[in-house]
């Protein structure tokens, strides 16, 4: 499978939005393409993240990752929160999520971020060997703690 990766921008949206939603349906959400285009569209809007898109020699969507911006106080500088990433089924175990992985970093750093940080279901193994095999160390400094409304 050939795939681009570059950053998307709200033209993408109909390329970007079933993703999202099937992204959703993972973690057991109910699917609604719409709500999802409508969420992604205020992010673009109002800056609030970056989207890399993973798109596939045919022009679908292959799969994407979305960072948002944090702070860390002590170092004085940005950070990114990965949020999601997804490949479509095709996609899976042909380098797209590497890709994407490698596409979010370099896009991180040349916005001036000092690191990136995620998290991920203690159940999903795959996703943790991924991150593992680019780099990624698990954090045995801090415990994360939810407040949830």
């Amino acid at each position: 499978m050939s795939i681009t990766v570059r950053q998307a921008t709200i033209h993408d949206l109909e390329l970007i939005a079933p993703l999202f939603d099937a992204y959703r349906v993972f973690y057991g959400q109910a699917s609604d393409v719409a709500a999802a285009a409508r969420f992604l569209r205020e992010r673009f809007e109002h800056h609030e993240s970056v989207v890399m898109l993973a798109v596939d020699e045919d022009g679908e969507g292959a799969g994407f990752v979305q960072l948002y911006p944090l702070f860390t106080s002590v170092r004085m500088a940005r950070l990114y929160l990965l949020n999601d990433l997804f490949v479509a089924p095709g996609g899976r175990r042909r380098g797209v999520g590497a890709a994407l992985m490698h596409q979010a970093a370099d896009a991180a750093r040349a916005l001036g971020a000092v690191g990136m940080m995620l998290t991920t279901a203690h159940t999903n193994l795959a996703a943790q060997r991924l991150y593992e095999s680019l780099g990624w160390q698990r954090d045995t400094e801090f415990r994360e703690y939810v407040l949830r409304f």
